[in-house]
């Protein structure tokens, strides 16, 4: 079996918090017409393919609730997704990912860990890409309160690799996927996960129609092989990863799905929340411009 520590953390891998409150204590319910933002930027000749995974995931979210706003390249611009974002319950990303740990040094938080997108709005261009990292995350964007990002296909994002380059460390893998997760929870999201290759199709309709924890959530994916690991993430926290394929999933307590989504059809709970890294950790992180 290959051990795919760092691409199943970044896909698969799932971070628990404890200390939650019970199954029975009372949880906060968001508006029964929660906010969806589904983003796909730029990525050359896999433009199509990412696009087409964009339009599902938000056709899904559309038998649930009316404010689904969806942005694609080439008009997938940092000016329109930020003003979208503000007050999202469910975010999902999908483009080109530009982690840390990576062969593109030094670190620094204004290009890593955040959203690859369309410099200017074109009607043509799904080629270049302008990264807004961390940094403007946590400054700009506010998500609705119990919020989860969805991450999907980005590399780095799972703890993965880019196409062509060596698998990682599972020290490795365990750093991208906390860093990736850290500027998303600094707006306010409760939970990350994040996929190297599956679709987001079915983490909405669970979302949406289960009540089932993030942890059940993330273990019952479709692509979920069962190899799961734990690892010590922030205080407070557990991680897990499946080491066979990249998934990941972060949460900071017992978090159910009708926490962010409103009453489901199916009386099942989820809930999630990512982990912020550490000062000390960020420390050692350098980073490159262009990513």
């Amino acid at each position: 079996m290959r051990v795919f520590a760092l691409a199943v953390i970044t896909s698969i891998a799932a971070f628990v918090a404890f200390g939650a409150p019970a199954v029975g204590a009372a949880t906060t319910t968001l508006s029964a017409n929660p906010k969806v933002v589904i983003i796909a930027g730029p990525v050359g000749d896999k433009t199509s393919y990412f696009v087409a995974d964009a339009r599902a995931a938000a056709a899904e979210a559309a038998k649930y609730t009316t404010n689904v706003v969806t942005i694609l390249t080439p008009h997938a611009t940092w000016a329109r997704v930020k003003t979208a974002l503000q007050g999202a319950s469910i975010v999902i990303n999908m483009g080109h990912g530009n982690g840390w740990p990576s062969p593109y040094a030094p670190w620094q938080p204004y290009t890593k860990d955040g959203l690859g997108l369309n410099p200017v709005d074109t009607t043509s261009d799904n080629t270049t890409t302008q990264y807004h990292g961390e940094f403007y995350l946590a400054q700009d964007i506010r998500l609705a309160p119990n919020a989860i990002v969805l991450l999907n296909h980005l590399c780095y994002s799972a703890g993965n690799s880019e196409p062509g380059l060596p698998e990682p460390t599972v020290g490795v893998a365990h750093q991208r996927l906390d860093n990736f997760a850290a500027g998303w929870l600094r707006t306010g999201a409760r939970a990350v996960i994040s996929e190297a290759y599956h679709g987001a199709v079915e983490e909405v309709r669970a979302l949406f129609t289960t009540r089932q924890t993030i942890d059940q959530l993330w273990r019952g994916m479709s692509d979920a092989n069962g190899n799961v690991v734990t690892f010590p993430p922030a205080p407070g926290q557990r991680g897990l990863r499946d080491r066979a394929a990249p998934r990941c999933a972060s949460r900071h307590d017992d978090r159910r799905a009708t926490d962010l989504c409103g009453p489901p059809a199916r009386r099942r709970r989820v809930g999630v929340h990512v982990r912020r890294r550490s000062h000390a950790a960020r420390q050692h992180r350098p980073e490159r411009l262009d990513g």
